[in-house]
């Protein structure tokens, strides 16, 4: 049981992630951690290699500890697929979010709900699972009827809690996505 609730906690934990790297109109430094930078020989991400911070909500100013590596960051962000163009002083790149169109928002809330219901389907993979083990001990003996329904219903309430909280992520994040 015990084993399941942490696959349940990691399962809730990616689907946040997942959000996490949906551009909205606000600035956001997980937008750029799945961007790597070629640099010392190897790929690393831009919040290795630099320091980023959020200006108003709507502006990203990335400062490289190597300004060397400024034309770098720029050119992955270009080549990312966020669709935001990098400007530069030489010294910080700023990401300016522009405003989503409504097309696009759209297409963001329905992205959020195919990410919604792969994590309700993980979610209830686990359970599924969970409740095979506990029938299979119960036709093998190992557990009563009564022990076998008392963890069915543990289970069913730990699995409606997580399906719960990825229920409130994606709200929270449909509606971050749907303010102009």
């Amino acid at each position: 049981m015990e084993e399941t609730k942490k696959k349940m906690e990691k399962t809730l934990k990616k689907f946040k992630e997942e959000l996490a790297h949906i551009r909205t109109s606000r600035a956001n430094v997980a937008l750029l951690e799945g961007i790597k930078v070629d640099c010392y020989g190897t790929k690393m991400s831009i919040t290795q290699i630099a320091t980023v911070n959020v200006i108003e909500g709507k502006v990203l100013v990335i400062q490289p500890w190597d300004p060397n590596l400024l034309k770098e960051i720029e050119k992955a962000i270009q080549k990312s697929d966020l669709g935001i163009n990098p400007t530069s002083d030489g010294k910080v790149i700023r990401l300016v979010m522009p405003p989503l169109t409504e097309e696009r928002r759209k297409e963001l809330v329905k992205l959020v709900g195919k990410l919604t219901e792969g994590a309700r389907i993980a979610i209830r993979n686990l359970r599924r699972d969970l409740l095979d083990k506990f029938k299979t001990a119960k036709k093998n003996k190992e557990i009563s009827e009564d022990e076998y329904k008392q963890l069915e219903k543990k289970v069913q309430k730990l699995t409606d809690e997580y399906i719960k909280k990825i229920e409130e992520a994606a709200k929270e994040k449909e509606e971050e996505i749907l303010t102009v």
